[in-house]
């Protein structure tokens, strides 16, 4: 019985390394004081047949028994686990339209700069390579402007990944062709307020509350992007700043420890 009690009461992460949302989860509870088993479900079959059963797809997932929550939305895990705190406000839509757009003129720039002989080659502990990051930072953005058209935000889509004869020239002029549909949306946007609802795979979510987590999103990838360039004695033409950044809800770490 105490065993049974002690398995409801027990948070757990399910994560996944380089995963943007799971490392921002996995912060916030460690900055609330809040103890949790942490589970890698990219390198444990045992965490990733326990996420199964949950009935749950994709991470990050908090869990307590067999409830659980994604938590693409800080805001979600606040209200599962019955937190007292709030997260901060979001950037108003037109400085986060501003920060993703030089993101994406960012990322274009840094796939540039990959040489062949590690375009292709995986990255630590996780199995995506820097053509698949680079891809995975514009697809983001691509998915979070057909969001504000009403077509579903599902998580399948940032399995995405470039066709393998795509060069990392591809790959950034098609980025900079997903920048232009940003800013060609953003210009035709009647409610600059974003505040109407979207489909996303975790629920209807404001439009503003959608775009905030693309930009940070596309930003914490970048931000490995970069630190793959440096990993491989590669300057980082034009790196993001801080301020470039700033007002974003970004993780403190690039990729997990």
């Amino acid at each position: 019985m105490e065993a049974e009690v002690a398995q409801a009461t027990r948070i757990r992460v399910f994560w996944q390394p380089g995963c943007s949302s799971c490392l921002r989860t996995k912060e916030f509870l460690t900055r609330q004081g809040i103890e949790y088993e942490s589970i890698d479900v990219h390198n444990d079959p045992e965490g990733r047949a326990a996420l199964l059963a949950l009935g749950a797809r994709s991470v990050p997932v908090v869990a307590l028994g067999q409830k659980y929550t994604f938590c693409q939305s800080i805001n979600d895990v606040i209200r599962f686990l019955d937190l007292k705190t709030t997260a901060a406000p979001p950037l108003p839509p037109e400085q986060l339209i501003a920060k993703l757009a030089h993101v994406l003129e960012s990322n274009a720039r840094y796939a540039r700069q990959f040489g062949l002989e590690h375009f292709r080659k995986p990255f630590r502990n996780r199995s995506r390579t820097p053509a698949g990051l680079t891809f995975h930072v514009f697809r983001v953005a691509e998915m979070g402007v057909r969001a504000a058209h009403q077509i579903e935000l599902r998580f399948e889509g940032f399995d995405d990944v470039p066709p393998d004869n795509w060069t990392a020239e591809d790959i950034a002029r098609w980025g900079e062709s997903v920048r232009v549909e940003l800013l060609k949306w953003w210009e035709q946007e009647t409610d600059r307020t974003l505040a109407y609802d979207v489909p996303t795979y975790y629920g209807r979510r404001s439009m503003h509350e959608v775009l905030e987590r693309t930009a940070w999103h596309s930003a914490q990838h970048t931000r490995q992007v970069m630190l793959m360039l440096e990993s491989e004695g590669v300057t980082v033409d034009r790196p993001l700043s801080a301020d470039d950044l700033g007002g974003l809800p970004l993780p403190d770490e690039v990729w997990d420890r």
